[in-house]
């Protein structure tokens, strides 16, 4: 029993390293290039996603690094935007709409042309099917709806 527990011990705390090691260089990264308005010109080219879901040009980063990076690592960009209070409920909850259908599209990606699956047409079945969800929920669901839904308090979060 007691080895059972060791080792969960270890694993977790070994889990949370390779996290760390990850997602704090980022988020050092990302804050350096918030601060020489080298991000605006990064998520410029990608200002479609915000017109074309009616969000805010801020809801851009967060959706790209958990495109990119997926949801274990875009979560902390997503958490740390809201915390800055640049992001409205609505935002959140269409980034995450969108990353539910689409995360780590390289990872993921690779995963299945590993095993023999052809990478385009994966990619491409899940970044049109997270875009016809994120669009369709984003003409359907009023801000009124959103803000019946339960408040995540972000300072309990963290």
């Amino acid at each position: 029993m007691i080895e059972i527990v060791k080792e969960a011990t270890f694993g977790s705390l070994k889990s949370i390293y390779s996290i760390a090691i990850i997602v704090i260089p980022i988020m050092i990264t990302l804050q350096l290039l918030k601060n020489y308005k080298i991000l605006d010109k990064i998520t410029k080219p990608f200002g479609f996603f915000s017109r074309l879901f009616n969000t805010s040009n801020e809801s851009v980063l967060p959706l790209l690094v958990g495109l990119i990076f997926g949801l274990a690592y875009g979560a902390g960009v997503i958490i740390q935007t809201a915390k800055e209070g640049n992001l409205s409920k609505r935002d959140l909850f269409l980034i995450t709409a969108f990353l539910a259908a689409c995360h780590a599209v390289f990872e993921d990606t690779l995963i299945f042309v590993a095993v023999g699956a052809n990478g385009f047409i994966v990619l491409g079945f899940r970044i049109v099917a997270a875009f016809i969800l994120t669009y369709i929920l984003s003409k359907k669901i009023s801000i009124s709806e959103i803000d019946s839904l339960k408040s995540v308090d972000l300072e309990k979060i963290s």
